[in-house]
């Protein structure tokens, strides 16, 4: 098995952003936890809108281990497997174009998830229990903004891991011939 060069750099920065990540999410975890309990349960909070209010952060630490460390780590696995079974390389162009536009936008979109469970978490501890109206104030109201940083960032990574999918489609019907 031989690995083109321009493999190795790829190789290096997915583990490397799946080793960020990993510490990402790791201290995200504790910060939900001592931020929910910043948040109790409350006759002002009853269990439902505490629910409601400390979910979005409860979830961000899950997408962080998959959008950050897991599928960049199954990606890096497939190219590093798909070359033992002697598919043909994956362009480098195809390679860089994925990483250039997954990569950054994950980053964006958890950066994203913890803006939006840290504003519902904050909002209310600062006493605005009405959630409704929380999620009315996040982006400070601009449902135009909302919509295009959601958008735009699921849209690279989407667009990112399908350059991935079809180039490594296409790569697994051909031998390589080196």
């Amino acid at each position: 098995m031989d690995t083109p060069t321009y493999y190795k750099p790829i190789y290096r920065t997915y583990l490397r952003f799946s080793l960020i990540m990993l510490a990402v999410a790791l201290l995200v975890g504790i910060a939900t936890q001592e931020s929910a309990k910043k948040a109790p349960i409350s006759a002002m909070l009853p269990a439902g809108n505490h629910v409601e209010a400390t979910l979005h952060l409860s979830l961000v630490h899950g997408h962080i281990f998959l959008i950050g460390v897991l599928i960049p780590l199954a990606l890096t696995w497939m190219l590093y497997l798909g070359r033992s079974l002697n598919f043909a390389p994956l362009s480098e162009k195809s390679l860089k174009w994925a990483t250039r536009l997954y990569l950054p936008a994950s980053a964006l979109a958890i950066g994203l998830m913890l803006y939006k469970g840290y504003h519902f978490v904050l909002g209310v501890r600062s006493g605005v229990t009405d959630i409704a109206l929380l999620n009315d104030t996040l982006f400070m109201g601009n449902h135009a903004i909302r919509a295009a940083a959601y958008g735009l960032t699921h849209t690279a990574m989407s667009v990112g891991v399908f350059i991935f999918i079809i180039s490594y489609w296409r790569s697994m019907g051909k031998e390589d011939k080196a």
